[in-house]
């Protein structure tokens, strides 16, 4: 199995490099975001490299990072989630992104993937909860609170300072992050008013 590949760079195509190592040309299927994200034809490369063995084919597909490949692998568990379909999750919403996205719940972030409708989008962030928070950048006091809101068990100015910034135009998924940031900050027995100007910080930060 081939799990990294170095060499240079023979073309690129709309969704793959060609990868020269030592006169061997791989045809390696990428995110656009990596290919976007590579040097130019002739420059040298090293690429994560996921192998997919099937009886009429050997696919390659290559990352940037190592867990930029971990998330493709995590992705493809999932019901209904191709090399595809996870490619272009990864095309929209770098590791990080996509971590929180699932640790938050966020179905509206992973549905921008195309290919990924709500109901896909639902099923990838039920069933990875699990393993988003470890990879996550967002505070776990944030993905408690997220919850929390939704179930109506957070305190209630909490609630309504959320509210309020949702009412605002920010996602409910971001307005909460950005709230128990705030709630972490300055305490519980803050008043509304108070969380909705230090969340307002928190996100323009």
């Amino acid at each position: 199995m081939i799990g990294k590949l170095k060499g240079t760079i023979d073309s690129i195509g709309d969704d793959f490099v060609i990868i020269d190592v030592h006169g061997v040309g791989y045809v390696v299927q990428c995110s656009s975001r990596t290919l976007q994200n590579l040097p130019s034809s002739g420059e040298a490369l090293s690429m994560a490299i996921e192998t997919q063995v099937r009886e009429d084919a050997i696919r390659l597909f290559g990352f940037s990072s190592d867990q930029e490949r971990d998330w493709f692998r995590i992705l493809l568990t999932v019901q209904g989630v191709g090399a595809k379909v996870a490619l272009a999750i990864l095309s929209v919403l770098i590791p990080s992104q996509l971590a929180n996205a699932i640790a938050l719940q966020d179905k509206a972030a992973v549905s921008q993937a195309p290919g990924v409708g709500p109901k896909l989008a639902a099923r990838i962030v039920a069933e990875l909860k699990d393993k988003a928070p470890a990879f996550a950048t967002v505070d776990l006091s944030a993905i408690k609170l997220s919850g929390d809101v939704l179930d109506k068990r957070a305190p209630q100015p909490l609630q309504d300072a959320v509210s309020a910034l949702v009412n605002l135009g920010y996602g409910q998924p971001q307005a909460s992050s950005a709230i128990a940031a705030a709630a972490k900050a300055l305490g519980d027995t803050t008043d509304t008013a108070t969380l909705i100007r230090r969340g307002l910080k928190e996100l323009s930060s």
